[in-house]
C-alpha cells in the first residue's frame, strides 16, 4: 500500500529584489533538486540575461552540474555560516527568498494549502505578488512630485 504524502513545496525563482520571476508548486515528496530542475526546464530561453543562480544548500550535486552543462548557468550554493558561533545567522542571498515567502504568507489564501491543483496554487502566488508590487507602486507614486 502506497503512503500518501500531503503538502506542497513552492520552488521559487526570484530576482535580487525578491520579486518572483517564476514559481513551480509540487507535491511535498518531490525533492528540491528535481523541483529546481523542473523550474529550469520551464524557463529555458525565456530569460537570456540569466547567468548566475544563488541556491540553497539542498540544490547541490547533479543539479549544479546539469545547469552548467545544459544551460550554461553557474550556480553558487550558499552554505550555512559556521564560523560565527551558535544561533541563527543570515546567509547572503538566501534571505531574499525567505523574505519573499514571508510576504506571500501574509496573504490569507496562501497561509494554508487550500488548493487542490498545483496550477491553482501557482496562480494565487502570482496574484499575491502582483498585489504586493501594485501596493508598492501606489505608495511610491504618492511620494512623487506632480507638476
Amino acid at each position: 500500500m502506497e503512503k500518501k504524502i500531503k503538502g506542497r513545496k513552492r520552488h521559487v525563482l526570484v530576482d535580487v529584489l525578491g520579486l518572483i520571476i517564476f514559481v513551480h508548486v509540487t507535491a511535498a515528496c518531490v525533492g528540491d533538486r528535481a523541483g529546481g530542475l523542473q523550474i529550469m526546464e520551464k524557463i529555458e530561453g525565456r530569460f537570456p540575461r540569466l547567468k548566475k543562480i544563488w541556491a540553497d544548500g539542498s540544490y547541490t550535486g547533479s543539479f549544479v552540474e546539469k545547469l552548467l552543462d545544459i544551460y550554461n548557468w553557474t550556480v553558487e550554493v550558499i552554505k550555512p555560516v559556521k564560523d560565527k558561533g551558535p544561533g541563527f545567522h543570515v546567509r547572503p542571498w538566501c534571505w531574499r527568498v525567505e523574505r519573499t515567502l514571508g510576504w506571500l504568507n501574509k496573504n490569507r489564501r496562501l497561509s494554508k494549502d487550500y488548493e487542490v491543483r498545483e496550477s491553482a496554487s501557482e496562480a494565487l502566488i502570482y496574484i499575491s505578488m502582483i498585489r504586493i508590487m501594485a501596493k508598492r507602486l501606489a505608495k511610491n507614486r504618492s511620494k512623487l512630485k506632480t507638476f
